[in-house]
C-alpha cells in the first residue's frame, strides 16, 4: 500500500516537471496537504453525523478534536509523501525532522484533548450544588485530580518524546542512562517536591480524604475545599479569604473534615441558667422552633440538663441540619428563640448571684439557705453574666 501511494506520489510529481525541482516539490507537498485536508474535513462531517445511541458521544469527540486531528492526519501525509517528492538530501532531513516533532506534539495535543473531553463527558452526568451531594462530589474530585495528574506525565512525556527525536539529545540521554547513580540522584532530589505533590494528589483521588465543597477545619480556620491542583489545595473560608495549602498536607498533617461521610451535621446550643429554669417548658418551646424554620433537617432535636455547676444549670440543646452553613444558621435561630423566650416567660430562670447577708456582723458571704440573715437576689445583666453559649 505504501508503495503504491509513493508510485501515485510520484506520478503526481511528473506533472510538474516543467517547474524548477524545489519549487515543483513545494507544489506537491501542497497539493497532497490541501487533498488529505478536505478529506479528513469530509469523516469529520460524516462523524458529526452518525446515528445511534451513542451519536453524542462520538460528536462530541469530533467537535472538540477536529482541528488537532486535521493538520496530524495534514502532518502524516506530507511525512509519507516526502521521499517521493525529489527534495535535495538536506531539505529532506530538515523538513523530515520538523514533521516528525510537529507529529509528536500533534499527538500529545490530541491526546490531552481526548481526556479532557472524555472527563467532561462523564462529569456530565453528576450535578453538584445540591443538598447532598457528596457522590458527585465524589468523581468530581477524582476525575479532575486524575486528569491534572495525566496531563502533567502526557506533556513531560510528549516534550521528552519530541527532545529525544534529535540525535545529540538522544545521545546525551543514553549518557546519562550510562551514569544513572549519580545522574539518577540529582535528578530525585530535584524533582522530589513535584513527585510528593503529584503522588500525594493521586492518592487523595483514591482514597479521597478531601472532596471539592468538603467543609473542613484546618490550622484552626474553617471553610469549603474550593480547589484541588496537582500541587496544592484553596480552602475557601468563611469570611471569603483564601487558605492555599500543599496537597501533602492532607495526608500529613490531622485536619477535620465534616462532610465526609454526608453533609449533615448536629449543631449544639449551651444555655446557663438559675436553678429555678423549667426544663419541661423549655423542652417543648424548642420542638416548637425548630418546627418554625426550614433550616431543621427534621432528624436531631433534643434538650437536657448536661452539667449543674455551682451557681448555675447547664442546659444543652442539639438540632441537626442539612449542612454546615444550615446548621450555624439554625444554632443561632434557635439561641435567639430560646432567649426571647425565656425573657418573656420565665424571668425567673436567667442566671442570678445570691448573697447572704448576717444581721448580727453585717458579713456578707454568697450562698443560699441554711444560714442565718436575710437572703436577697441580684439579677445579673447581659454583661455581667452568662446568657448563652
Amino acid at each position: 500500500m505504501r508503495n503504491n501511494f509513493l508510485a501515485i506520489v510520484s506520478t503526481v510529481r511528473s506533472w510538474f516537471d516543467w517547474a524548477p525541482a524545489p519549487l515543483a516539490s513545494a507544489l506537491v507537498l501542497i497539493l497532497a496537504g490541501c487533498l488529505t485536508l478536505v478529506g479528513s474535513r469530509l469523516l469529520m462531517n460524516l462523524l458529526l453525523r452518525l446515528p445511534g445511541p451513542r451519536r453524542d458521544f462520538f460528536r462530541s469527540f469530533a467537535h472538540e478534536l477536529r482541528r488537532p486531528l486535521r493538520v496530524l492526519v495534514v502532518v502524516v501525509a506530507l511525512g509519507a509523501a516526502l521521499p517521493a517528492v525529489g527534495l535535495s538530501y538536506a531539505a529532506f532531513t530538515v523538513l523530515g525532522q520538523v514533521l516528525l516533532v510537529a507529529f509528536v506534539l500533534l499527538a500529545g495535543w490530541t491526546a490531552s484533548l481526548a481526556i479532557r473531553t472524555s472527563a467532561n463527558l462523564y462529569l456530565g452526568r453528576f450535578k453538584t450544588g445540591e443538598e447532598d451531594d457528596l457522590l458527585a462530589r465524589k468523581h468530581v474530585t477524582q476525575i479532575r485530580i486524575l486528569k491534572r495528574a495525566a496531563d502533567l506525565l502526557l506533556f513531560v512525556f510528549t516534550i521528552s518524546a519530541a527532545l529525544m527525536t534529535f540525535e545529540p539529545v538522544r545521545q546525551y540521554g543514553l549518557s546519562l542512562f550510562a551514569s544513572a547513580g549519580a545522574a539518577s540522584l540529582v535528578v530525585g532530589l530535584a524533582a522530589r517536591p513535584l513527585l510528593t505533590n503529584l503522588i500525594a494528589g493521586v492518592q487523595i483521588a483514591v482514597t479521597q480524604p478531601i472532596r471539592l465543597e468538603d467543609a473542613v477545619i484546618v490550622e484552626g480556620e474553617w471553610g469549603w475545599i474550593e480547589e484541588i491542583t496537582s500541587t496544592y489545595v484553596v480552602v475557601r473560608l468563611w469570611d471569603w479569604r483564601r487558605m492555599i495549602l500543599p496537597i501533602a498536607y492532607f495526608l500529613e498533617k490531622p485536619f477535620q473534615n465534616w462532610t465526609h461521610q454526608s453533609a449533615s451535621l448536629i449543631g449544639s446550643v449551651f444555655f446557663y441558667l438559675d436553678y429555678h429554669v423549667p426544663v419541661e417548658a423549655l423542652r417543648a418551646h424548642l420542638e416548637e422552633i425548630v418546627q418554625q424554620t426550614p433550616l431543621w433537617d427534621g432528624k436531631v432535636v433534643n434538650l437536657q440538663v448536661s452539667d449543674i455547676k455551682q451557681s448555675s444549670v447547664e442546659i444543652r440543646m442539639l438540632v441537626s441540619g442539612r449542612n454546615a452553613p444550615q446548621t450555624w444558621d439554625l444554632r443561632c435561630f434557635v439561641r435567639e428563640k430560646m432567649l426571647s423566650f425565656l425573657q418573656a416567660n420565665c424571668p425567673e430562670a436567667l442566671p442570678r448571684t445570691r448573697v447572704l447577708m448576717d444581721n448580727a456582723t453585717g458579713d456578707v458571704s454568697p450562698g443560699g439557705s441554711g444560714r442565718a440573715g436575710a437572703p436577697f437576689s441580684h439579677g445579673v445583666g447581659p454583661d455581667q453574666g452568662p446568657t448563652g453559649p
